[in-house]
């Protein structure tokens, strides 16, 4: 069974459009824990736009299911790492001005820097995950610098139009096998919905799809629950 890791950033972000103090994440995170959630993600982001320090902290508190952290490699959010401790964390890259991760890390030019941060969170029992483009080569450095898992960026992809989805499709199905093939955990995330999913939650020996987005602005018509189990189904 492929999991589906919900992320509720967005829920943050609607509370934070107008500092009311609801939505409440932690909220959001019951609801989808009861509608079938394998785990939850957030990202506790430099400038703070939607998750806050202290969601994450009661997140980590309330949540029956993992918590995932995505996060940069900013010391002072690999030190908040450290202390809290999820179960799992999502390394990615990270600009200030960008709506939403545009692309992967560049986990080969980073080898050292990241090799360092990756033992540190080890090292507090901590998975650690990096978020990565379908490339042979980041994946091979993925396994070098001793991640547990990679999550492919299917950006691209979600973003592709038909002419060249099946191109695209294929890039991260060899990077999927080949992630496999050097024993790393596979997940997958960015930009799928319930229209684009069931190709890459096919895929061989796939683990966990990260989704948030497109499950939060569903659940504008139909609930966070019923979203939340519709997606479950899909994949």
């Amino acid at each position: 069974m492929v999991k589906l890791g919900v992320n509720i950033d967005h829920i943050a972000t609607l509370r934070q459009a107008r500092k009311a103090g609801f939505p409440e994440p932690i909220n959001a995170a019951a609801i989808c824990e009861s509608a079938g959630a394998d785990g939850i993600t957030v990202h506790l982001r430099e400038d703070r736009r939607h998750i806050q320090d202290s969601d994450v902290i009661l997140l980590r508190k309330k949540l029956k299911i993992p918590l995932n952290l995505e996060m940069s490699i900013a010391e002072g959010i690999v030190q908040f790492a450290l202390k809290v401790r999820p179960e799992e964390v999502c390394i990615v890259p990270e600009k200030r001005e960008e709506l939403t991760t545009e692309g992967g890390l560049d986990v080969f030019s980073q080898k050292t820097k990241i090799k360092k941060i990756v033992s540190r969170l080890k090292s507090k029992g901590i998975i650690v995950s990096l978020f990565i483009d379908p490339d042979k080569k980041q994946v091979e450095a993925a396994k070098i610098v001793g991640a547990d898992c990679v999550e492919l960026h299917t950006g691209k992809y979600a973003g592709c139009n038909k002419k060249n989805i099946s191109a695209e499709l294929n890039k991260i199905r060899q990077a999927a096998a080949f992630t496999v093939e050097l024993g790393l955990v596979l997940n997958a995330g960015h930009g799928l919905d319930y229209k684009n999913v069931k190709p890459i939650a096919k895929l061989p020996h796939m683990n966990t799809l990260n989704i948030g987005f497109s499950i939060v602005a569903q659940a504008v018509f139909t609930g966070l629950y019923k979203a939340v189990k519709e997606m479950k189904e899909l994949i």
